[in-house]
This record gives C-alpha cells, structure tokens and sequence, in this order.
C-alpha cells in the first residue's frame, strides 16, 4: 500500500479532511450508507492506484485507511477534483474478488476501508473490510 502517494498528500492537505480528521469526526452516515446500497446493486467497488501501488494514508488514530467508491463515475469524480492525482487510475474490484481477496488481504495489513471520498468529504467511517462485507452483505439481502 502506498501512504505517500499523491492522492495520500491531495487527501492529506485537503482543509475539510484535515479538520475532520483532527476533530475526530467521521462524514455523515448517507455517505456510507450510498456506497453500501451502490455495491451491493453493482456488485463492484472502485479504489485507485498508481505506480507506486493503493494508497492508504493515515487516520487520526494513526491507522491506515485505504479509500474505496462505488461507482466509476465517483472514482472519476475524485481523480478530477484533485488535479494531483492525474496519475491514478481507476481499479475495479468484482464482489467475488473484494471477498476472497481483497477483505483477508486488507485485513492481514491492517487497513481500514473509506467509503466515497470526495474533495469535501475526504473522510470517511473508517471501517474494518469485514464490516463493509457484513453490511453489504446485509444490504444485498434487503
């Protein structure tokens, strides 16, 4: 995982991420909720990379969290707002992939999930890759 990528600094410099992230504060549960409802209608989420790998920059409590979207259009979005970042591209992960190997992988490392970054909301409900699979999961039988 990459922390010092230039997404990592164009998130890190963001004012609305640094003062969530300072403040402790996570973004509004309908953000986590629509990316909940989007992967489970699609079956598929979105992360970037670049040639230096995934980033995962740090959180608050100093775990990393790895940024994941679900939907191209939302990837695309971020990669735009953030001129920076014009060297990630967008990596689609199929739900069968995020579950066998994504979520152990993740896990093994350590890093938590963020659910639909934007420029404004560059934080997210961190959450373990096992509670994203639960929930959506939970959310696909709904």
């Amino acid at each position: 995982m990459n922390g010092g990528s230039a997404i990592a600094r164009s998130l890190a410099n963001c004012a609305e991420h640094k003062r969530r992230y300072k403040a402790g504060m996570s973004s509004s549960p309908p953000q986590a909720a629509d990316f909940f409802q989007e992967v489970a209608r699609s079956q598929s989420l979105w992360t970037v990379r670049d040639g230096g790998g995934f980033p995962a920059p740090f959180n608050a409590a100093g775990q990393r969290v790895q940024p994941f979207w679900s939907s191209r259009a939302r990837v695309d979005d971020i990669i735009e707002e953030l001129s920076d970042t014009a060297a990630f591209i967008p990596v689609e992960v199929s739900w069968d992939e995020f579950c066998s190997v994504w979520v152990p992988g993740l896990e093994q490392d350590g890093i938590l999930m963020g659910m639909n970054w934007s420029k404004t909301e560059a934080a997210s409900e961190d959450m373990t890759p096992s509670d994203v699979q639960r929930t959506i999961e939970m959310a696909m039988r709904a």
